[in-house]
């Protein structure tokens, strides 16, 4: 219902734009920081992304401001509770009062996991999501007064601007959840030129991430008008400017537009949140087998539309529309039809299989993925019965059916 009370914030500051990365040491010194540690991983190293932005140190503030005092970056994928761990006490050990995300997902929530490690004095980050999920909502979850800046290299997750740490828990092997409000970055940098070199595929499964994500909060019970405007918008330059990012990763307007739908799509998601069933699928595909989120979330995209249509049917015209598919006349399930036919165009398009045959996943271990996914706390809003998980697993996994 329209008059259920909800929430919307876009609590951080968002700088846009190609070099926008040199305000970084200034936007540090206007929050007060005075030792800076970045986070990174090594591919970004190679690619010379690091040294783009820790040389921003060299060349600002010289004799004052803020201070680069490390590098760390040795983070890997799924923000692992081991690097977060690792990397707090780095933080620590150098006497760090700032951090600096620079990277994908598993940077950016990495970050936030070192922030929250950091701010309740936690050494093991995994005591605070030992459940799956940790919610802390306000007011009782109050400001984190560590200054956080955040630059994304990929377009997808949106983790720059969500009140959502995503994060890896060996000991349970779940992906789980820290929801707070003050967990995101302070300032968010979206910079093309810090993407340009950013491979197709990964271009292609980052853009179908940021698209599942626009498109479950549209399709929420507890969407609001101000979660659609960002969703549908996310949408549109999604469908526009995805095939040619993949084509000409060097494009800087398309690269720009997707930094931007990127940040919508998880805007309208984290305050539209209730049902997800693709990132409920995508998350214990992922935990399981090491699928890379937005990949997972690419294939599983059109398959549960197609197997809970009722979730997607009620608002499937402005759907449509913002994905340009004319459905005039149609039917609401003719139109879902033809919705479902241009993502997979569109996953076709940009190279995205359209299953997880590379991954030779087996029956027994199909087996495995229908508790896992009921376990999810992503689960607990929309649970999913056993038998549509498994004629699911069947269609994204056919060699695991025997």
């Amino acid at each position: 219902m329209k008059t259920t009370i909800s929430q919307f914030m876009l609590r951080s500051g968002i700088y846009s734009g190609s070099n926008s990365r040199a305000l970084v040491p200034s936007l540090f010194a206007g929050l007060g920081a005075n030792r800076v540690v970045l986070f990174s991983d090594r591919g970004l190293e190679k690619a010379g992304v690091v040294e783009k932005v820790a040389d921003l140190f060299k060349s600002s503030f010289v004799g004052s401001g803020p201070e680069l005092v490390g590098t760390y970056l040795d983070i890997s994928q799924d923000a692992e509770s081991r690097c977060i761990n690792e990397a707090a006490r780095y933080a620590r050990e150098f006497g760090a009062d700032a951090l600096l995300a620079v990277g994908g997902g598993s940077v950016l929530d990495t970050v936030k996991g070192v922030k929250y490690a950091l701010h309740k004095g936690l050494e093991d980050i995994k005591e605070a999501i030992s459940g799956g999920l940790l919610y802390e909502s306000f007011p009782k979850a109050g400001f984190i007064p560590i200054p956080h800046i955040a630059i994304p290299t990929t377009a997808g997750t949106g983790a720059e601007v969500s009140p959502i740490a995503v994060i890896y828990n060996e000991d349970i092997q779940m992906k789980t959840s820290i929801i707070h409000p003050f967990i995101n970055a302070d300032m968010a940098i979206l910079d093309p030129d810090l993407t340009v070199g950013l491979p197709p595929m990964i271009t292609a499964f980052t853009g179908f991430d940021a698209l599942t994500h626009a498109i479950e909060a549209l399709a929420s019970p507890t969407a609001t008008a101000l979660t659609d405007a960002q969703a549908l918008h996310a949408i549109r330059l999604i469908e526009k400017n995805l095939p040619v990012a993949v084509a000409d990763g060097g494009n800087l307007e398309a690269r720009m537009d997707l930094l931007q739908a990127s940040l919508m799509g998880i805007t309208a998601f984290s305050f539209a949140l209730n049902a997800i069933p693709i990132h409920n699928l995508a998350h214990a595909y992922g935990a399981m087998f090491r699928i890379p989120h937005g990949l997972a979330n690419a294939v599983f995209l059109p398959v549960v539309m197609e197997y809970i249509p009722q979730l997607y049917l009620p608002k499937v015209s402005e759907l449509a529309e913002a994905l340009r598919v004319d459905v005039k006349g149609d039917t609401s399930e003719t139109a879902l039809e033809k919705v479902v036919e241009k993502i997979r165009l569109l996953q076709h398009k940009v190279g995205l299989p359209a299953d997880f045959k590379e991954y030779n996943i087996s029956e027994e271990a199909l087996q495995r993925t229908i508790p896992a996914v009921m376990k999810d706390p992503a689960a607990v809003s929309f649970p999913l019965p056993k038998e549509l998980i498994a004629a699911i697993a069947k269609r994204v996994a056919p060699l695991g059916v025997k």
